[in-house]
């Protein structure tokens, strides 16, 4: 399932990644380089496997352990509210 942020949460590009808003508590969440990858490639519609092939390819690693780490970071996004 592709993502997206709800309409109360601001994004800003940073030089060590993205930096995500949630205005309705002010709360920040900083995503780290690889993180801002795996959304970036959900919020252009692709689906989680999609995101995991992606950090396959670009960093080496395991299938399993990329899906594991794409469905734990996306979990985290919908359970604090930021993301659907």
């Amino acid at each position: 399932m592709s993502l997206r942020f709800g309409d109360h949460v601001s994004t800003a590009e940073t030089d060590y990644g993205t930096v995500l808003l949630d205005e309705r508590g002010g709360a920040y969440w900083e995503l780290n380089p690889t993180a801002t990858l795996v959304v970036r490639t959900l919020l252009d519609g692709a689906e989680e496997a999609d995101a995991a092939a992606v950090l396959v390819r670009e960093f080496d690693i395991d299938q399993g352990q990329a899906l594991r780490d794409v469905e734990t970071l996306v979990q985290q996004l919908r359970s604090s509210g930021l993301a659907s």
